[in-house]
C-alpha cells in the first residue's frame, strides 16, 4: 500500500468498537493517513472521508483507486460533517470514527510549522486558510496571549512567556518554529520529566490556529446525530482537553449526568429518553507494546458508544 504504511494508534481497539461490516456506511472524520481507512475499506463497507488538509485528500488518491466507488474523499472540517455529507446526499451513518489532533504527516513535515524538532515556517495550519501561528503571535495582546497558552496549552508559566514573546517581537518578527522555541526555552525551565519546554505552547497555538476544540464540540453533536440504530462512534484523542470534552459528550449523551438534587424542582421532571449506550466505562489506553513502539501513541484515549436500536431505550 504505498504511501499508507502509516500506522495509526490504537487501530485494533478502533476496529473493534467501530465494527464495520460489508455493506455498511462509515465515515473516518480525520482521514490524515489513511490507517484506518484502509483497515475500514478491507471489511467491505463504503467509507466517506474527511480531511482539512489538501495535501491528505491527494494521498487518499491512491487508495481511492484500490477501491473504486467505495472510498469518497471530501476536503473539509469534521465539525462541518453534516453539510460536507449532504452534499453528497448521505444522512445517515452506520459508523463514525475520529482521530483528534494534528497528524504524523503534518507534524513530520518542516514546512507546515507544527513542531520544533526542525526549522520551518511558524505557520501550524492544518488546512490552507486563515491566520497562521506566526500571525497569532505577532498580533496577539500579550494578555490574550497569556490567556491562550494557559488555557489550550495549560501552561502555568504562560505570563511569563506571553512577555518573553512581546519582548521579542518588538525587536524582530517571530516567523520560525526554532525562533519561537527558543524564546521560550530562555524564559522556562527544563522539565523533569524531559518534555521540551515549548511544547505546551507550541500545542496552545496549534489548537486556536485550527479551533479544534469548537470542531471537537460540533463534530460530536453532528456525528451522534447522524448515526442510524445500532451505529457507532469512536473517538481518540490525544490530550487532556481533547478527552474531557469528549469524555463529557459521551457521558451525556448515555444520561450518565448526576440526578437533580431532592429540593430541586427538576427533580420531579421526567428525564429525557436515552438513545445511546457506552461501549468504553473508561478510556481504552494503548498496551505497552504499541506504546514501546509507536511513542506518539503513549497519551492516546479511546472513547465509543453506540446508537440504541429502534424501539429500545437504556
Amino acid at each position: 500500500m504505498s504511501g499508507f504504511s502509516h500506522t495509526p494508534v490504537l487501530l485494533d481497539e478502533v476496529m473493534r468498537y467501530l465494527a464495520p461490516a460489508a455493506g455498511e456506511t462509515h465515515l473516518d472524520g480525520t482521514f490524515g493517513g489513511g490507517g484506518y481507512a484502509a483497515a475500514i475499506l478491507r471489511t467491505g463497507c463504503t467509507l466517506w472521508a474527511i480531511d482539512r488538509d489538501p495535501d491528505a485528500i491527494a494521498r487518499g488518491a491512491a487508495l481511492a483507486t484500490q477501491y473504486p466507488g467505495r472510498l469518497h474523499l471530501v476536503q473539509g472540517g469534521f465539525g462541518d460533517m453534516v453539510a460536507l455529507l449532504a452534499e453528497h446526499g448521505v444522512e445517515r451513518l452506520d459508523g463514525v470514527v475520529l482521530d483528534l489532533g494534528v497528524s504524523s504527516f503534518q507534524i513530520d513535515d518542516p514546512q507546515r510549522g507544527f513542531s520544533f524538532r526542525h526549522d520551518g515556517p511558524l505557520d501550524m495550519r492544518m488546512g490552507r486558510d486563515g491566520p497562521t501561528a506566526a500571525d497569532l503571535v505577532a498580533s496577539l495582546p500579550e494578555a490574550e496571549l497569556a490567556d491562550t497558552l494557559y488555557q489550550l496549552g495549560e501552561e502555568r508559566l504562560s505570563r511569563r512567556i506571553a512577555r518573553a514573546i512581546v519582548v521579542a517581537r518588538a525587536q524582530a518578527p517571530i516567523t520560525t518554529t526554532l525562533g519561537l522555541a527558543e524564546v521560550i526555552r530562555a524564559v522556562v525551565p527544563k522539565d523533569k520529566s524531559g518534555i521540551d519546554p515549548a511544547t505546551r505552547s507550541f500545542q496552545a497555538l496549534r489548537i486556536r490556529v485550527n479551533d479544534e476544540l469548537g470542531q471537537i464540540e460540533r463534530a460530536l453533536a453532528q456525528a451522534a446525530g447522524l448515526l442510524a440504530p445500532g451505529g457507532r462512534l469512536v473517538v481518540v484523542s490525544f490530550h487532556s482537553l481533547e478527552d474531557r470534552l469528549v469524555k463529557r459528550f459521551m457521558v451525556e449523551a448515555c444520561g450518565r449526568t448526576a440526578s437533580p438534587s431532592r429540593h430541586d424542582p427538576r427533580g420531579l421532571l421526567a428525564r429525557e429518553a436515552v438513545d445511546f449506550r457506552l461501549l468504553t466505562q473508561r478510556a481504552i489506553r494503548p498496551g505497552d507494546d504499541e506504546a514501546h513502539t509507536n511513542p506518539r501513541s503513549r497519551s492516546a484515549r479511546l472513547r465509543a458508544l453506540r446508537r440504541l436500536d429502534a424501539g429500545v431505550r437504556a
